[in-house]
C-alpha cells in the first residue's frame, strides 16, 4: 500500500470522528425543546427515561465572553453567533468584553471577569500563548475556561477548548481539486495562503500538499497574503502574472478572496477552477450563480465560540453531551471542514458569514 494512499484512509477514519464530534456539539448540547410527544425515550429494557434533561433550564450560568477585534468576517461572526446563542437560554448571562487586538486590554478583560465572581470564560484570544497564564489564574479560580480557535500554551489553562480543522481545510480543499483535475498529471495547481508564519496557515498548506500527493499532484504556484481585501489581490495579481496557465487554486480564506475575485477578474482568466476557504456567504452566493470559477469553498466553523457558551453551560451545570456514553463533556472538540458546492450550498449558507 503507497504512503498517499495510507494517508487517504487515515484521514477517510479521522474525518468521521470528526463529523461525529461535531455533529454531537450541534446536535446534543442544543436547547430546542423536542416535540411534545418524544418527550420520553424507552430504553431497551422497556423502562422510560425523561429526555431532553440538558434544554431543561438550570441554575443561571453567568459567562464571560472576550475575543479579537472583528476587523474580519468570520471573526465579526463569531462574536455575533455567540451572542445569538446565549439569547436562546433563559439560564444564560452573557457578559461581553470589547472586543480588541491589544494582549495586554485583552488580559485585564479577563482579570475583571475574575473578580466578578463568573462561572465560566469562553475565550478566543487574540494571542494564545499571551493569554495563557491568565487563564490558568481563572481555572485557579474556579472559573470554568473554554478556549476558542487559538490554543493556549498549556493543557491546565482550560477546561474544553473547540477548535477548528486547519490542516482539515487543506486537506479537503485538496481532495476537492484531485477530484476535479487529478486525472490530468500535469495539472497546474496553484495556492494562495494567508499570513505564512501563522501556524494555522501553515497547517492549511501542510493539509492541501498532503491530498494533492494522494493524486500525483503538487503545488506548482504559490504565493501568501494577509487575509485582507487588499493583501488577496496584490497576491492574486502577482501569482497570476507568474502563472500564465492554472488549472486549479485554492484560496485559503474568503474574506481575502474578495480581492482575489477582483484580480482574476481584472486579469480576464477563467480557464481554472477555484477553491475558496473559512465559508462566506458572498462566496456561497457565487457558487449558487455558478457563473465564475469560483465553484466551492471550505468551511472553516464561525460557530466555534456559540459552541463554546454551549458547552459552558453544561460543564458548569454538571451536565454531559448526551448522545455521549462518556458523563463530561470532552476536553477537546474539533469541528468539521466540509467541502461546499452548488449541490450542498443551501444547507450551508443560512449559517455562513458577510465578508
Amino acid at each position: 500500500m503507497s504512503a498517499p494512499l495510507e494517508l487517504r484512509r487515515r484521514w477517510t477514519l479521522a474525518a468521521a470522528a470528526t463529523v461525529a464530534t461535531a455533529a454531537l456539539v450541534t446536535g446534543c448540547t442544543s436547547n430546542t425543546p423536542a416535540p411534545e410527544e418524544d418527550d420520553t425515550t424507552t430504553t431497551d429494557g422497556g423502562g422510560e427515561t425523561t429526555g431532553g434533561a440538558n434544554d431543561e433550564t438550570g441554575d443561571t450560568v453567568t459567562i464571560g465572553f472576550s475575543a479579537p477585534a472583528a476587523d474580519h468576517g468570520w471573526m465579526g461572526a463569531i462574536t455575533r453567533a455567540a451572542l445569538d446563542e446565549a439569547e436562546r437560554y433563559e439560564d444564560v448571562d452573557l457578559r461581553v468584553a470589547e472586543a480588541t487586538n491589544d494582549v495586554n486590554l485583552q488580559i485585564s478583560q479577563i482579570e475583571t471577569f475574575i473578580n466578578d465572581g463568573v462561572d465560566a470564560i469562553v475565550l478566543l484570544p487574540f494571542d494564545g500563548a499571551a493569554l495563557t497564564e491568565i487563564a490558568i489564574e481563572a481555572m485557579e479560580a474556579g472559573i470554568t475556561v473554554i478556549n476558542v480557535d487559538r490554543e493556549f500554551s498549556s493543557p491546565f489553562a482550560a477546561r474544553t477548548t473547540v477548535l477548528g480543522d486547519n490542516y482539515g481545510m487543506g486537506v479537503s480543499a485538496g481532495t476537492y481539486i484531485c477530484e476535479q483535475v487529478g486525472d490530468d498529471p500535469d495539472a497546474v495547481v496553484a495556492e494562495i495562503a494567508g499570513i505564512d508564519s501563522l501556524p494555522l496557515t501553515q497547517d492549511r498548506s501542510q493539509g492541501f500538499e498532503d491530498a494533492l500527493a494522494d493524486c500525483g499532484l503538487d503545488v506548482d504556484n504559490r504565493v501568501a497574503a494577509d487575509f485582507t481585501v487588499q493583501g488577496g489581490q496584490q497576491a492574486a495579481a502577482n501569482l497570476l502574472q507568474a502563472a500564465p496557465e492554472i488549472d486549479a487554486l485554492w484560496n485559503h480564506d474568503d474574506d481575502q478572496g474578495v480581492g482575489v475575485m477582483a484580480a482574476i477578474e481584472e486579469a480576464g482568466r477563467d480557464e481554472f477552477v477555484m477553491v475558496g476557504g473559512a465559508g462566506s456567504a458572498n462566496v456561497m452566493r457565487e457558487i449558487q450563480e455558478d457563473d465564475s470559477v469560483l465553484k466551492a469553498t471550505v468551511i472553516y466553523p464561525s460557530t466555534q465560540a456559540a459552541d463554546g457558551v454551549r458547552l459552558a453551560r453544561l460543564i458548569v451545570q454538571g451536565k454531559a453531551m448526551e448522545d455521549l456514553v462518556e458523563v463530561e463533556v470532552p476536553r477537546t472538540v474539533q469541528l468539521y471542514a466540509p467541502v461546499v458546492t452548488a449541490d450542498n450550498v443551501e444547507e450551508y449558507l443560512p449559517t455562513a458569514f458577510e465578508s
